[in-house]
């Protein structure tokens, strides 16, 4: 007779309105095992998920453990059963330090009396954050770290708890592959020590490089289960989106032109001086570790954060953007890294939020005209396919891959001469990132100057025609992406190789 499966989900049904969020969902998790649930965004991997860890009630089926039926009310619930997640949206404190936040709740405390022991909180946090190879410092207030550090930060929150199993939900989604080959260390370790994984992940080399399985759910439903050594890649992308894909990345058909965007001995904080040339017609890509001022860069030029020094060209025409209004007026947007906190009003809905860079587009005078407000987000939201296409729902309530469609549905409702995509499909599905993909290829073929950072080096190769490499706050060295491979990009951005 064999043992049973850690984790065993059968049956589960949830329903939100009259969506069927999860449809009679089977699922199970051996002992020792790295499983990998995919699937498109609101194909019901994350509800999946809340019904494990007990932020959602189920309405029908079974979860066991190691053959006993177990129910999860609460959150608590989960915990005190071994159960630990890693959610896609950091559920940490900004105001609170790098150590607080990765013990809140089960703080290390002195033998004697109710005092918190500060130096083993210190201690224990350093240890953590050194098997991800990072050395951020624990007294650090969480607030002054970047996305990528703070996802860090949360990542050795769940390893501070002892889980039998542990639920990763998009975990390296701003992570280089350098640092995400980290944690991968890390979980093959704990693989080892019997705990039982389960990898949500849009990006598909890490499907297939860490999972031992991999369930693909699709409109709330199963549509497969199978040993990922046993499935190819386009197979697995049809089962996600249940269609062919020409490909991962769309072909490059544009013509770069004449400079759009000249960037001259830039300095920011640390960072700089970086200079850069974005041609018109062109998507420029910007690769570097975590720490390296990629968003720094681009925060400054789009007025966001103060500029030191340096000097910055549209079309030819000296400019000098101070603010982000002002950097809006003169053509330049910025898609940030962190949409949910930086790119976009969660109290508001679909509509405000894709009208809220240019309402004068859809005034009447010193008025906004609702109809023309609303004729204009219905044809941006046609255009991107943002589902569901209520532009009157809240925007939060939307997947991760919808909510950025929304951010760039806001740039397209301005007149843009330069884009800038900061981490561009973090958390996006696949198939939803090769619908970005052909937006961005349209962009340029109007003319457009395109600018992306991303952490995603397969992605930095195969959609970008040019590539800068920054490192320690300054650029490394330019390739053009046809020529270069990850590892070239890793060379140039690893501090003590030769630039």
């Amino acid at each position: 007779m064999s043992p049973s499966p850690l984790l065993e989900m059968r049956g589960v049904t949830k329903t939100y309105g009259g969506t069927r969020a999860l449809d009679r969902v089977d699922f199970a998790l051996d002992r020792g095992e790295v499983h990998a649930l995919v699937g498109e965004n609101g194909a019901g991997k994350s509800t999946l998920v809340k019904v494990l860890s007990g932020a959602t009630p189920r309405e029908g089926g079974t979860v066991s453990l190691e053959g006993a039926p177990a129910e999860v009310r609460s959150p608590a619930d989960a915990l005190a059963l071994g159960i630990g997640i890693l959610h896609q949206g950091l559920q940490l404190v900004p105001h609170l330090s790098v150590a607080e936040n990765v013990f809140l709740g089960h703080e290390p405390t002195l033998r004697r009396g109710p005092l918190l022991d500060r130096a083993a909180l210190a201690r224990e946090t350093k240890a953590l954050l050194a098997q991800l190879g990072e050395t951020i410092d624990p007294s650090a207030r969480l607030e002054t770290l970047d996305v990528a550090r703070r996802q860090l930060v949360a990542i050795a929150r769940a390893l501070s708890r002892r889980m039998r199993i542990l639920v990763l939900d998009e975990p390296t989604a701003p992570l280089t592959s350098h640092e995400a080959e980290r944690l991968f260390a890390v979980v093959r370790r704990l693989r080892g020590e019997g705990v039982g994984v389960i990898h949500i992940s849009h990006r598909l080399d890490e499907v297939f490089a860490l999972s031992d399985r991999v369930t693909v759910l699709r409109d709330g439903k199963n549509v497969l289960t199978a040993l990922t050594a046993e499935i190819d890649r386009n197979a697995l992308i049809r089962s996600m989106v249940g269609r062919d894909l020409a490909g991962e990345y769309p072909e490059s058909r544009s013509q770069p032109g004449e400079a759009i965007l000249e960037v001259e001995g830039l300095v920011s904080g640390r960072v700089g001086p970086v200079s850069l040339t974005l041609r018109r017609g062109e998507v420029l890509g910007m690769a570097g570790l975590v720490g390296a001022g990629r968003s720094e860069v681009v925060r400054a030029v789009f007025g966001a954060d103060p500029r030191g020094a340096g000097r910055m060209r549209l079309c030819g025409r000296p400019v000098d953007p101070r603010s982000p209004r002002e950097a809006i007026a003169l053509g330049i947007g910025l898609l940030t890294e962190d949409r949910d906190r930086l790119g976009l009003i969660g109290s508001l809905d679909v509509r405000e939020n894709i009208t809220l860079a240019n309402l004068r587009v859809v005034a009447r005078g010193p008025f906004l005209s609702k109809p023309r407000e609303r004729a204009a987000v219905l044809r941006l939201v046609d255009e991107l396919r943002i589902r569901p296409d209520g532009i009157d729902r809240q925007v939060s309530e939307l997947s991760g891959g919808n909510r950025q469609k929304v951010v760039l549905a806001r740039w397209l409702h301005t007149d843009c001469r330069v884009l800038i995509f900061d981490e561009p499909t973090a958390g996006v599905d696949v198939g939803a990132r090769y619908e970005i993909y052909l937006l961005i290829r349209r962009l340029v073929e109007k003319g457009i100057g395109v600018l992306i950072v991303s952490s995603d080096l397969p992605e930095i190769l195969g959609i970008c025609d040019r590539v800068i490499v920054l490192r320690e706050g300054k650029i490394a060295g330019s390739v053009l992406a046809g020529e270069a491979t990850q590892e070239t990009l890793l060379a140039l951005a690893s501090p003590g190789t030769a630039a």
